[in-house]
């Protein structure tokens, strides 16, 4: 039997390990790598990315959703820098990166997959996994579409390919696509207020003092610089040409049959759950994990996505 002293010494041990960044894997103790934190010029813009983990480790590519940022794949690369090589940038405005004046910049998704696609090949990432996140859907299959054969495999996590997956609170917004000018206002309030991006990461969970209300709070204030209304008025206008291309993205997926993982927030108040299994209506041969999370379900499941990663990937 192990006497006290003993341990003692064991639990020092583990501390001073968590302490400097070793994590165990798979039975197996590795170094967590640091995150940087840097800009590069695309296109006349400039992106800003978190980059974690050797390069020469399998990349994955990561895309985030509306409204937040790079900030959102933090606990990602935290858990797993060691044994993958993550990238994950900020879209024309968003985050860090630039964001110009819609005037000057189109905001739509061909342009902003335009953008990352460029963005990946300046930094020379010819192979990745690509982990999209409700506007990473769009933009990551357009990536996917246009150069298939750089695509390692997928993972989605509440983001939509099928028009059943869209819920009730899209209601507002399809009238905002089919007149733009009448229903405007009421589509700002739907999509870019306060009570909205609170709802986003909260959702229907009934324990909500598991969410962090910084992650909302600096959303909101992202959303509340000038010019940011226009420039997201103008991306979600365009949002519909994403459902339009539905069709075109299941047909691909069916096609292909590439390897896929789906990890679904359930308290999600905007995406159905549905959702989740249609995925395997293209990809039978899909892994699906339905999480006790909402719309960003990194917020309070991480261990378990970061686990499904790390044998979805091996």
């Amino acid at each position: 039997m192990a006497s006290d002293i003993d341990v003692r010494k064991f639990a020092v041990l583990l501390m001073s390990a968590t302490a400097f960044g070793v994590v165990a894997q798979g039975g197996a103790y590795q170094m967590k790598q640091g995150t940087s934190y840097r800009t590069l010029q695309v296109d006349g813009v400039s992106i800003f990315y978190r980059e974690a983990g050797a390069k020469d480790a399998p990349t994955l590519l990561l895309l985030h959703g509306l409204p937040s940022s790079s900030r959102m794949f933090e606990p990602l690369l935290n858990r797993l820098s060691g044994q993958f090589h993550l990238v994950a940038p900020d879209y024309p405005g968003f985050g860090h990166s630039d964001a110009p004046d819609p005037k000057q910049f189109a905001y739509t998704f061909d342009h902003i997959a335009a953008v990352m696609t460029h963005f990946s090949e300046a930094l020379g990432l010819s192979h990745y996994v690509l982990y999209m996140q409700d506007y990473g859907g769009p933009v990551g299959f357009r990536m996917a579409l246009a150069h298939p054969e750089r695509v390692r495999a997928l993972i989605v996590q509440n983001a939509v390919a099928h028009n059943t997956g869209l819920g009730p609170t899209w209601k507002v917004r399809r009238a905002f696509w089919e007149d733009r000018s009448a229903n405007e206002p009421a589509l700002r309030a739907n999509l870019l207020s306060l009570e909205t991006t609170r709802a986003r990461h909260v959702g229907h969970d009934p324990d909500v003092e598991r969410y962090d209300p910084d992650l909302w709070t600096d959303e909101f204030a992202f959303l509340s610089r000038p010019g940011q209304a226009n420039i997201q008025t103008d991306l979600f206008y365009d949002y519909r040409t994403n459902v339009a291309s539905y069709p075109t993205w299941q047909s691909w997926l069916r096609q292909k049959q590439p390897r896929l993982l789906v990890v679904w927030g359930k308290y999600d108040p905007s995406f159905e759950l549905s959702e989740a299994e249609a995925y395997r209506t293209d990809v039978p041969g899909a892994e699906v994990h339905i999480l006790d999370a909402g719309h960003f379900a990194l917020d309070t499941a991480a261990e378990e996505i970061a686990s499904y990663i790390v044998g979805f990937v091996k």
